[in-house]
């Protein structure tokens, strides 16, 4: 830790843009804790926890319940360590959430398509679709390659 700042709940909750209530709320629920206390017994919180609060904001504004935030982030933790790994995951997890609705509002429309659209629709996706996949296992450092 060293001389990592520590913030106060008021400090943590004006730079997360949450109130302090909310602050409370997900300590008692578990998802974000107090890296330590005060001399005065104030709760003091680290950047890793300012990040993880963003974490659970952004999924909350794309609709997850807290139940649902709180295992994805358990989820992660088994994943990795590693914070800027953690927020890259949940950041991709939020865009497949958003892929996959945009999908399903499309496929009306696919079903409609000719075989040879469907073709070319395919071949169009395939490559992206691959390279991502790729991408998330070396993310997760399981790295076919090496």
């Amino acid at each position: 830790m060293g001389n990592e700042k520590l913030y106060k709940i008021g400090e943590l909750a004006k730079l997360a843009d949450v109130s302090s209530r909310t602050i409370d709320y997900y300590t008692k629920l578990n998802l974000i804790e107090p890296e330590k206390r005060s001399d005065t017994n104030y709760r003091l919180y680290s950047d890793e926890t300012l990040h993880r609060l963003k974490r659970i904001e952004s999924m909350k504004n794309e609709k997850y319940t807290l139940e649902e935030i709180k295992a994805s982030l358990q989820q992660w933790n088994k994943v990795s360590q590693d914070d800027e790994v953690r927020d890259k995951l949940t950041s991709i997890q939020l865009h497949l959430e958003q892929l996959k609705k945009e999908a399903k509002e499309l496929d009306p429309i696919i079903q409609q398509l000719k075989p040879n659209q469907l073709k070319k629709l395919y071949r169009v996706l395939t490559q992206p679709t691959a390279a991502c996949i790729e991408a998330l296992i070396v993310l997760l450092g399981k790295n076919p390659f090496s």
